[in-house]
């Protein structure tokens, strides 16, 4: 037998939220703390270094980066804004388009990781290769996990949208509030790392 679980679909009274976007917020919060105690390990170790590199990261290319993220966030909107016109195929359309995006980041990322090993800078060679590997590693590994949940979503996942398009509505939305922290972490790791 199975149970009827509260609060799928419509807010909880106390929180005003879905069950789904309470637990988003919650995973959320533990992502910041993560991300926060790897910007304020580099601030410690930048304030006590004596020999901390500048200029050596591509920042044209960390720009072709933001602005792919900052593209995949409008139309990650867009995707959940057509959900709720009950334009499936303008979801589909911008889903795709975010995916897109999301790849292209990845393939500059390669681009510049491989540059860095072919001139032989390791997180080994310096304290800040180090930081700039963890910290670009991590969030690209969580670039991943949104494509894969967005991927989801696009295509074997949006067969809700024919039973229950209000969950799956719901489901858009929390995959966007998790991807606008993917691009809100870079927007802080750019100027951290390729500007300052």
């Amino acid at each position: 037998m199975s149970a009827l679980i509260p609060y799928i679909d419509e807010p909880h009274p106390v929180t005003g939220v879905t069950n789904a976007k309470f637990g988003i917020w919650l995973f959320l919060a533990s992502e910041v703390m993560l991300f926060g105690a790897l910007f304020s390990t580099y601030i410690m170790l930048r304030l006590n270094s004596n020999s901390w590199p500048h200029g050596v990261l591509n920042v044209p290319l960390a720009t072709l980066n933001t602005a792919a993220l900052i593209s995949s966030s409008v139309t990650i909107v867009l995707a959940w804004a057509s959900l709720k016109m009950k334009d499936f195929k303008g979801y589909r359309r911008n889903m795709i388009a975010t995916i897109l995006l999301s790849c292209v980041f990845l393939v500059v990322k390669y681009i510049e990781y491989s540059a860095k090993f072919h001139h032989h800078l390791f997180p080994s060679t310096h304290t800040f290769y180090a930081i700039y590997f963890v910290m670009t590693g991590l969030h690209g590994l969580h670039v991943i996990g949104g494509i894969v949940v967005n991927l989801y979503l696009a295509f074997p996942g949006a067969k809700m949208w024919q039973t229950e398009p209000e969950r799956f509505t719901g489901r858009v939305e929390v995959a966007g509030l998790y991807w606008h922290f993917v691009d809100l972490v870079w927007i802080f790791l750019f100027p951290v790392l390729y500007l300052l």
